[in-house]
Protein backbone atom coordinates (compact mmCIF):
# COMPACT_ATOMS: atom_id res chain seq x y z
CA UNK A 1 0.00 0.00 0.00
CA UNK A 2 1.49 3.65 -0.70
CA UNK A 3 1.04 6.30 1.98
CA UNK A 4 2.47 9.70 2.34
CA UNK A 5 3.87 10.31 5.25
CA UNK A 6 4.99 13.63 7.25
CA UNK A 7 8.58 13.28 8.58
CA UNK A 8 10.37 15.86 10.35
CA UNK A 9 13.60 16.67 7.92
CA UNK A 10 16.30 15.99 10.51
CA UNK A 11 15.03 12.44 11.12
CA UNK A 12 13.91 11.74 7.79
CA UNK A 13 17.91 12.08 6.99
CA UNK A 14 19.34 10.22 9.59
CA UNK A 15 17.04 7.51 8.61
CA UNK A 16 17.76 7.95 5.00
CA UNK A 17 21.42 8.02 5.69
CA UNK A 18 21.00 4.76 8.07
CA UNK A 19 19.12 2.37 5.26
CA UNK A 20 21.33 3.55 2.81
CA UNK A 21 24.46 2.77 5.28
CA UNK A 22 22.59 -0.36 5.24
CA UNK A 23 21.77 -0.98 1.60
CA UNK A 24 18.35 -1.12 1.83
CA UNK A 25 15.88 1.53 0.40
CA UNK A 26 14.39 3.69 2.73
CA UNK A 27 10.67 2.31 2.24
CA UNK A 28 12.04 -1.17 3.38
CA UNK A 29 13.90 0.70 6.62
CA UNK A 30 10.63 2.73 7.14
CA UNK A 31 8.49 -0.82 6.91
CA UNK A 32 11.19 -3.16 9.06
CA UNK A 33 10.77 -0.26 11.87
CA UNK A 34 7.35 -0.18 12.24
CA UNK A 35 7.19 -3.58 12.00
CA UNK A 36 9.48 -3.45 15.14
CA UNK A 37 7.57 -1.24 16.83
CA UNK A 38 4.14 -3.37 16.43
CA UNK A 39 6.24 -6.09 17.70
CA UNK A 40 7.49 -4.36 21.10
CA UNK A 41 4.02 -3.01 21.60
CA UNK A 42 2.33 -6.25 21.46
CA UNK A 43 4.64 -7.63 23.59
CA UNK A 44 4.42 -5.49 26.18
CA UNK A 45 0.43 -5.28 25.79
CA UNK A 46 0.60 -8.81 25.97
CA UNK A 47 2.02 -9.00 29.43
CA UNK A 48 2.44 -5.80 31.31
CA UNK A 49 3.11 -7.11 34.43
CA UNK A 50 6.65 -8.69 33.19
CA UNK A 51 7.71 -5.17 33.37
CA UNK A 52 7.71 -5.26 36.59
CA UNK A 53 8.39 -8.83 37.53
CA UNK A 54 11.36 -9.05 39.68
CA UNK A 55 11.57 -5.22 40.64
CA UNK A 56 11.19 -6.32 44.38
CA UNK A 57 13.91 -8.49 44.39
CA UNK A 58 15.84 -6.23 46.52
CA UNK A 59 13.45 -6.51 49.39
CA UNK A 60 13.19 -10.54 49.28
CA UNK A 61 15.76 -10.15 52.69
CA UNK A 62 13.57 -7.60 54.22
CA UNK A 63 10.45 -9.59 53.43
CA UNK A 64 12.09 -12.53 54.99
CA UNK A 65 12.73 -10.34 58.12
CA UNK A 66 9.36 -8.92 58.48
CA UNK A 67 7.89 -12.32 58.42
CA UNK A 68 10.66 -13.74 60.90
CA UNK A 69 9.43 -10.56 63.42
CA UNK A 70 5.54 -11.53 62.78
CA UNK A 71 6.53 -15.55 63.98
CA UNK A 72 8.28 -14.51 66.43
CA UNK A 73 5.19 -12.03 67.70
CA UNK A 74 2.24 -14.71 67.35
CA UNK A 75 4.08 -17.63 68.93
CA UNK A 76 3.89 -15.44 72.49
CA UNK A 77 0.38 -14.84 71.97
CA UNK A 78 -1.30 -17.76 74.26
CA UNK A 79 -4.53 -18.83 73.52
CA UNK A 80 -6.47 -16.88 76.17
CA UNK A 81 -5.13 -13.60 74.45
CA UNK A 82 -7.56 -13.89 71.71
CA UNK A 83 -11.01 -14.27 73.53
Amino acid sequence: MKTTLEIPDSIFRRAKSLAAERGIPFREFVTEAVKEKLSAHSKASEKPWTKLAGGLKHLHKETERINRIIEEEFEKIEPEDLL
